[in-house]
């Protein structure tokens, strides 16, 4: 077996080892030797003192790092406990008034029952999302029941006589 040749003067046609220590670190020194910074750009060597892209950094924990600047990191929403859901969006900009709560005011006056079912679904988006449009829904779904209603009557009253004029009219 051969033995690895002894540490001397870095090569410089060799990339340094990760796992090595930047040169210049002294281990008995108390401050952190350099850290991390960005990336210098391609085809530019590192400045002097900071280490290689890729190499690690020998920061304490706790410390922040160095030659970071963070100013320019975009601010995060705070995170809410698990199982909760997070801050209430407000209406959508630019999201006007529900498209079902015109449908069902349109339909109480075209096919009633139609405008009952889509007044009920308007109401329950116009919660959820809050959009705009809850009175059209409203009115869609009063119209509508009075319009079935009126159309159930009509219904009964059309059949009531149909039978009063059978009965009336059978003499053999």
């Amino acid at each position: 077996m051969s033995q690895p040749p002894p540490p001397g003067p870095p090569d410089p046609d060799r990339p340094p080892s990760p796992w090595e220590p930047p040169p210049g670190h002294d281990p008995s020194r108390s401050e952190p030797p350099p850290s991390w910074s960005e990336p210098p750009p391609y085809g530019q060597p590192p400045a002097h003192g900071q280490p290689a892209y890729g190499q690690p950094s020998y920061e304490q924990p706790g410390e922040p790092p160095h030659g970071q600047q963070w100013a320019h990191q975009p601010p995060y929403a705070p995170q809410v406990p698990y199982g909760q859901y997070g801050p209430p969006s407000g209406p959508r900009p630019g999201g006007g008034t529900n498209v079902l709560a015109i449908l069902s005011l349109v339909l109480a006056f075209v096919f009633a029952p139609a405008g009952i079912v889509l007044g009920h679904l308007a109401k329950r988006q116009i919660r959820t999302t809050g959009e705009e449009g809850d009175q059209l829904a409203t009115w869609g779904l009063v119209l509508s029941y009075v319009f079935t209603g009126l159309g159930l009557v009509a219904c009964c009253g059309w059949i009531a006589l149909v039978i009063a004029a059978g009965d009336q009219g059978t003499t053999y």
